[in-house]
């Protein structure tokens, strides 16, 4: 099969290579037992596997290696316990090896995909979707009728964080950085949109009533004690990543004027350790699909040999919605 693979740690623009490699075992190699083996027709693109191409990310495999986290398609083999079967559309997390024309995914990590969403689609709905969900409900305690602010709001994580709030009932506010990254979030149903490069803390605090409840940043840098200002009593600034590049270092006496917190939602690794939350998270987001409010947006498209173009979009920040690799 052809499948893209990471050969040395020199970055997005040198490190990747187009190969004719071995079909995958379909026992996985980041869980016990089979994995479900799936015929992959789109594969997503997202930032860890641009730190991958640089040794940067956490998971690092002997080279050389597959890269690719998420993938839509179709299965081909599956174990007894798994709830898809041969010939299912799925989306599915493979930690590993998405890159590729087969690929293999733990079967709880392997959701049917519904009708109303396309293998693209599906190559976008399971790091971010179940990243946003785990951030907003689980770790932020985001209620029906709170407002969220979203920093980064027309990437992947950013245009996921504004479909689940709305799905949990709240009201959003997109932070972007252009036009263009106005209208996605806006496509993504943000009901009001700020630009990063002006006085969106203040925009916000108005637009909310003094305050937003809950602010979600996958992007980090300076803009991080702004966050905390943003926040009404009692609320929460959700750390998800550091797209941004820089992690930033806070004063934790500015918590104690409004009673406000940090939140961290590392989602990776606890989902790999909790199956069973990843299936009930799986159920939240297929009800939010049912329901019209979960939609991924898929944004600039790459066919698989040109994998290094799509991570050098990432890395200029120039990507909005998911970006997303044609592999049939």
């Amino acid at each position: 099969m052809k499948a893209i693979q990471i050969v040395d740690l020199s970055g997005p623009e040198s490190a990747l290579s187009l190969a004719d490699v071995a079909e995958p075992d379909p026992a996985h190699p980041l869980t016990p037992g089979e994995g479900v083996t799936i015929e992959v027709h789109a594969a997503g693109v997202s930032f860890p596997e641009l730190l991958q191409t640089r040794g940067q990310y956490q998971l690092k495999p002997p080279l050389p290696f597959i890269p690719g986290s998420e993938v839509g398609g179709i299965v081909r083999s599956a174990p007894a316990t798994a709830g898809v079967k041969v010939g299912d559309r799925v989306a599915a997390f493979c930690g590993l090896g998405g890159f590729a024309e087969t690929a293999v995914a733990p079967e709880f990590f392997t959701f049917p995909l519904p009708a109303a969403l396309d293998f693209a689609q599906g190559a976008g709905l399971i790091l971010n979707y179940h990243t946003a969900y785990f951030a907003l409900a689980m770790r932020g305690r985001l209620k029906e009728g709170e407002t969220v602010l979203v920093h980064g709001a027309a990437g992947g994580v950013g245009t996921a964080a504004l479909q689940v709030a709305r799905g949990l009932g709240a009201k959003t506010i997109a932070v972007v950085s252009s036009d263009e990254k106005e209208r996605i979030a806006k496509q993504a149903g943000a009901e009001h949109v700020v630009r990063s490069d002006g006085p969106w803390k203040d925009e916000a605090k108005e637009i909310s009533g003094g305050g937003v409840d809950v602010v979600l940043d996958p992007v980090g840098g300076d803009r991080f004690t702004d966050s905390l200002r943003s926040l009404r009593e009692n609320g929460r600034v959700i750390v998800v990543g550091f797209t941004g590049g820089s992690i930033p270092e806070v004063k934790v006496n500015r918590l104690l004027l409004n009673n406000t917190e940090i939140v961290g939602a590392g989602w990776g690794h606890w989902a790999m350790t909790h199956p069973d939350a990843c299936r009930e998270i799986g159920a939240m987001l297929h009800g939010m699909i049912e329901a019209g409010f979960v939609r991924p947006i898929v944004g600039q498209r790459f066919p698989l040999e040109r994998a290094s173009e799509a991570l050098q979009l990432l890395e200029r920040r120039e990507a909005v919605g998911k970006v997303v690799l044609d592999v049939r």
